[in-house]
């Protein structure tokens, strides 16, 4: 049975309404929410502040250091390249990278693909899954992307290819630094930086102005707050915060916010990019909508389509599987989300979300400067509900 459409004449009051208590409780200090339903923005809200010490508004054209949302894009870039014949998403990674050999859990060879690096399956993962007092990582002197300013690409594939795997590839799932790995991949092939490779294929076919790894003025860019109470405190130069692991132990992910102004920084396909809310929708909606103009519909389908088989991704992503690009929701009720079974999701440490429902026309764009209750919990499902629950 199909879902009722949204109703965009009520859902942007809905919106409004979550994001009030979001930043009036001092769980957000700014947001920016973007929805668009068949094609048409139908909200467009901006509240809160982008600087709190500084007393900056949040604006809809706020750029967001956007963390994991450049994922999707790096996947798009690579797809591009394998509708040109440049990539194989099944041969060894050594094709491109022929250093790249991390071993396996008992220090044993193994074969690492492309498709395993865009889907977690490759059995690397991050230096925050790793408990802080026990982190091969931080030993190997490992960056995830979004700290550690000044380390080169080559320097840190060379550190992460002395590391072993967590499993056997294809075996399980993590959420790792496939995604930089394939940075590398995308270099090699195509002679291009990342950054190049990104507005070739994605951000110049959009008309991107402010989106990709080259940082905007400071005074544009949101400043970066981090969950505590009774309020949101402000990272400074570096900052650490703690994560419980599923496990069991305390991991802790790194920040280090001014990492992007760093011109010796490696531009992290997993983590690298600046961008806005709106100019991030409008690639959501090319994808959403089959391609246009960036991939052949074929391509597109894949970002919604379960790329992983039955391996699970663990007890917090109950109902989901992970496609390319992002989680794909499989089972809603499991999930509990009203998002149509097919939707596709991720999000951003630095307090971002984003969502596609392809049965329902919607796009959400949902980026906020505080982590991690912009990015996951009750403010982002709450959001969801407020656009596409009953």
């Amino acid at each position: 049975m199909p879902h009722a459409q949204p109703d965009p004449a009520h859902m942007a009051d809905r919106v409004r309404q979550v994001m009030q208590v979001a930043v009036q409780s001092g769980r957000l200090i700014g947001a920016v929410v973007l929805v668009a339903v068949d094609g048409q923005t139908v909200v467009t809200e901006a509240m809160g502040l982008a600087d709190r010490e500084q007393a900056s508004p949040m604006r809809p054209d706020t750029v967001f250091r956007l963390a994991s949302l450049t994922k999707p894009v790096v996947t798009a870039t690579a797809l591009a390249l394998v509708e040109q014949g440049m990539l194989d998403l099944h041969a060894p990674v050594t094709r491109y990278l022929p250093d790249f050999r991390p071993t396996l859990p008992d220090g044993g060879a193994c074969i690492i693909t492309p498709h395993q690096l865009l889907t977690h399956t490759s059995g690397l993962t991050y230096g925050f899954s790793f408990p802080r007092d026990d982190n091969p990582y931080l030993r190997a002197g490992v960056s995830d992307g979004i700290a550690e300013p000044g380390v080169s690409l080559a320097d840190n594939l060379a550190r992460l290819a002395t590391t072993r795997l967590v499993f056997a590839p294809g075996q399980g799932w993590s959420y790792s630094l496939g995604l930089d790995v394939m940075g590398g991949v995308i270099e090699k092939i195509t002679g291009l930086s990342l950054p190049q490779a990104v507005r070739q294929y994605v951000g110049g076919p959009l008309g991107w102005l402010q989106t990709g790894f080259v940082p905007p003025a400071h005074d544009s860019l949101a400043a970066c707050y981090a969950d505590a109470r009774p309020t949101p405190i402000r990272m400074g130069a570096s900052y650490a915060l703690p994560r419980l692991l599923p496990g069991g132990g305390v991991g802790e992910i790194r920040f280090a916010p001014d990492r992007i102004f760093n011109p010796t920084s490696y531009p992290s396909g997993g983590a690298g990019m600046v961008g806005t809310a709106g100019e991030f929708l409008a690639f959501l909606e090319a994808v959403r909508l089959g391609g246009e103009g960036l991939l052949a519909p074929a391509s597109a389908a894949l970002f919604g389509r379960n790329a992983i088989g039955d391996v699970d991704m663990g007890p917090l992503a109950r109902g989901r599987r992970f496609g390319y690009g992002g989680a794909v929701i499989t089972n809603p009720e499991a999930a509990r989300t009203p998002l149509s079974p097919g939707s596709f999701t991720w999000g951003g440490v630095y307090g971002h979300q984003w969502v596609v429902d392809r049965a329902r026309g919607v796009s959400i764009v949902m980026l906020s400067n505080t982590a991690l209750a912009g990015m996951a919990g009750s403010y982002p499902d709450a959001v969801v509900a407020a656009v596409c629950g009953r």
